[in-house]
């Protein structure tokens, strides 16, 4: 039997170093030292003041530091302006701080400038701080498209001290993206036989229980051990996945679902997570509806009973996404379906008219699911399933 001689991709599975703990940041001097000595620091202003005093206190010039905001998004405009500034200055290292967004531009101007990066989470909103991946946003806030990085970053700096200081709402918000790994990595994946696929979706299996089992307890008491251990589910564990299982596994419908929202101006005021969350409960949805999927439904009860506990989405109007027009949730679903969405990553073919329907019926019981009126094949059942669905829609959102 003869086999392949091609090159397989790169692995970017980890960081190179890891530094974590209660007080770490002030103890990472060495650490960073060692990738720079005159660093461009990116984050929001917020971070960038939580951070100023450490940071300043680990170089002996403080004019070999600068600071840059990343407003308006990670959008090719703030990635112009800050390799102008990095150039101005010099600058022979990148720190990211902040959330999703900051960390993902510092780390896309670092690649893009072959420079070392280090992560400075300031909350467990997402698992940016550990993957080679930035997405990239218009200056309103559209998700437009992802690039894959050549590495992880070179030091993460997990300080819980400075991630206790962040709004409860955004672990809550780390919790569902997190959690989403096991529901898109298992449908693409699932039967791959592939080792590290194989090895990423039992570790998306084994996060999803995690946080079962300890998210609500966490919540109740930040800053706790069980808390910690959320948070290093959130930033760390989540991002182990998509290292090990790359782009295969790391992104099917959930994701898809959130960047066609953020197309929209009334899901701006809602978190990644809070809207990868709601997506999850899509993809389950269109599984019941195009399959007949009843283990994805009873999953979806599952979820629907985990989010009211710990306060996440379950449905368009808990995103405050109530009053958004026909027109609006078409724009959104159309834009999840493009050719070269992550939602085909999915078993079956889905189009626009089944997502709006999925999309406006998450919290819809599972009564007559099973008869699999969308599936391949069944052409003239979908017909008269997608007239329906019209008419459902038009029920619940205005046009």
């Amino acid at each position: 039997m003869s086999t392949s001689t091609a090159p397989l991709p790169a692995l970017t599975i980890a960081p190179s170093q890891v530094l974590r703990g209660r007080g770490i940041l002030l103890q990472a001097h060495s650490a960073i030292a060692r990738l720079g000595s005159r660093p461009l620091i990116i984050g929001g202003k917020q971070s960038l003041a939580a951070v100023q005093p450490q940071l300043q206190s680990e170089f002996e010039q403080p004019s070999s530091l600068a600071w840059a905001t990343y407003r308006p998004d990670c959008s090719e405009t703030t990635l112009k302006t800050l390799h102008e500034t990095a150039a101005q200055h010099r600058s022979d290292l990148i720190i990211g701080v902040g959330g999703g967004k900051a960390l993902d531009t510092a780390k896309l101007v670092a690649y893009q400038r072959q420079l070392p990066v280090v992560t400075i989470p300031t909350s467990a909103a997402t698992c940016a701080a550990w993957t080679a991946l930035s997405n990239v946003y218009s200056d309103q806030g559209a998700f437009l498209y992802d690039v894959a990085l050549a590495q992880c970053p070179n030091l993460l700096v997990l300080d819980y001290d400075l991630i206790q200081t962040a709004a409860s709402r955004t672990l809550v918000a780390g919790i569902g993206d997190a959690i989403a790994k096991w529901y898109e990595a298992s449908v693409s994946s699932g039967h791959s036989q592939q080792t590290l696929i194989i090895a990423a979706v039992q570790e998306a299996r084994i996060l999803r229980d995690i946080l079962f089992q300890k998210s609500a307890i966490a919540l109740q008491q930040p800053g706790s051990e069980v808390w910690q251990e959320v948070v290093d589910a959130t930033v760390l564990l989540a991002g182990v996945i998509g290292g090990l299982g790359g782009a295969q596994c790391r992104t099917v419908a959930a994701h898809a679902v959130h960047n066609g929202l953020t197309h929209l101006p009334a899901s701006h005021g809602t978190l990644h997570g809070e809207k990868v969350a709601y997506g999850i409960l899509v993809q389950l949805r269109l599984e019941e509806l195009v399959q007949g999927n009843q283990l994805a439904a009873t999953s979806r009860q599952q979820l629907l009973k985990f989010y009211a506990e710990i306060g996440l989405p379950q449905s368009l109007n808990d995103l405050g996404m109530a009053d958004i027009t026909l027109t609006e949730l078409r724009r959104a679903a159309a834009i999840a379906c493009n050719p070269e969405s992550d939602i085909h990553h999915l078993p079956f073919s889905v189009d626009p008219t089944q997502l709006m329907a999925a999309m406006v019926s998450t919290t819809a019981p599972t009564q007559g699911v099973g008869n699999g009126e969308w599936g391949v094949g069944s052409q003239k059942k979908a017909g008269v399933r997608r007239q329906e669905s019209e008419e459902d829609i038009s029920d619940e959102v205005t046009e």
